[in-house]
């Protein structure tokens, strides 16, 4: 019997992707009822493709995908979504993560991936993690199996990011050290002002009502005084976060 949940178990392992979304994403609605590999490559319909193939070359049977794996149609679902969202990513096997913006010879560094709100968590939560350029190229040609276990990566990373490795390497969501924390996010953007503060909750292993259409000022209000009263830190009063 422990063999076969141990089976199952390896046979529903799963790819999360990790990227900055750019024109002609495919939603839902898009992909249902169709074979990705059949449609046009155009826009976000070939990064999918290619996404699909990696995972498979790694050997996994499931990917997720935050653009089409969301019905973003429904309100409840979108919650549920946003709440759940660091966990999913903990849970997957392996994370991809796609830099559009850095070709085979450049540096992660350099990345819009590492100045957008919502990769903040996708960069913490995942425990396995492989970077790929811009032409689905393994970054510098790093052939290890978590790219979170390489030096290398990891300096760049802490460089460009002022998170320290021991956080990058094993990150646990919650109150601890929340000024810094916040801090991490403060240079990041968002396209919608509201979620600065909606993609940090699963860091802080918080879940609140998302209000779309509510002010950066507003949400960001929210999410102090759900920290400081969860944490009794009022320090957190000091950090400014931008939208």
């Amino acid at each position: 019997m422990a063999l076969i949940r141990t089976e199952v178990s390896r046979y529903f392992q799963y790819v999360t992707l990790s990227h900055r979304w750019g024109e002609g994403e495919p939603l839902l609605r898009d992909i249902e009822g169709h074979q990705i590999y059949g449609m046009p490559t155009r826009g976000g319909l070939g990064k999918l493709q290619a996404f699909c193939r990696v995972a498979l070359e790694q050997d996994y049977m499931w990917a997720w995908s935050d653009t089409c794996c969301i019905d973003k149609h429904s309100s409840a679902e979108l919650q549920e979504a946003i709440g759940s969202m660091f966990t999913w990513y903990r849970r997957s096997a392996l994370t991809i993560v796609y830099l559009s913006d850095v070709p085979d010879t450049g540096s992660l560094t350099n990345s819009e991936w590492l100045r957008r709100g919502w990769t903040l968590q996708e960069l913490l939560a995942p425990q396995t993690v492989l970077f790929y350029t811009r032409t689905w190229s393994l970054y510098k040609n790093i052939a290890s199996s978590n790219h979170k276990t390489d030096v290398a990566v990891l300096d760049e990373l802490e460089k460009a990011t002022g998170i320290g490795s021991r956080f990058l390497i094993d990150f646990s969501p919650g109150m601890d050290d929340a000024r810094s924390r916040l801090q991490w996010a403060s240079s990041r953007r968002t396209t919608r002002p509201e979620d600065i503060a909606y993609s940090v909750f699963g860091i802080f292993d918080l879940h609140l009502p998302v209000i779309y259409g509510e002010s950066a000022e507003h949400s960001l209000g929210r999410l102090l005084a759900e920290l400081i009263s969860q944490s009794g830190d009022v320090s957190v009063l000091d950090w400014v976060g931008e939208a």
